[in-house]
């Protein structure tokens, strides 16, 4: 009898939850799956970028699910991982006792300037996050 994994689950928490924390989660999901369940929240959350949508758009991400959440949210769940993506969310998480924290402080897209500007700021930190998903958690397995 074939015996199924128990996906490892990982936390993505920035200050907002609007979009690099969003991108690491739909990027999460889409390259490794089948290893991990991805989840992100906000310290103070607000609302998911739609340029954050649109640069997974444009990998063909399906992001119909994506939502601003709360770390609130998942104070009771049992995470493998905890990684902070910015300086504020280190900063401002809670102690989440037990569990694997990392902290990757991802460059930051533009929030001014022309819209193909913006497009492409949130592009470059969407391949930074894939890149960096790749080296960390690509090998691994459960």
């Amino acid at each position: 009898m074939t015996e199924i994994p128990i996906k490892k689950k990982v936390l993505f928490i920035c200050q907002q939850n609007s979009g690099r924390s969003q991108l690491a989660e739909a990027l999460m999901s889409m390259l490794y799956g089948d290893r991990f369940e991805a989840y992100s929240a906000g310290v103070e959350p607000s609302r998911v970028n739609p340029f954050a949508l649109q640069v997974l758009a444009q990998k063909g991400v399906d992001t119909s699910a994506l939502r601003a959440k709360s770390i609130e949210e998942f104070k009771d769940v049992e995470f493998d991982y905890v990684v902070t993506v910015c300086d504020r969310a280190k900063e401002n998480c809670p102690f989440f006792p037990g569990w694997h924290i990392i902290h990757h402080s991802f460059s930051s897209a533009l929030s001014e300037g022309s819209e193909q500007a913006i497009l492409d700021s949130f592009a470059r930190v969407r391949d930074e996050i894939a890149d960096w998903l790749t080296v960390q958690f690509g090998a691994q397995t459960n």
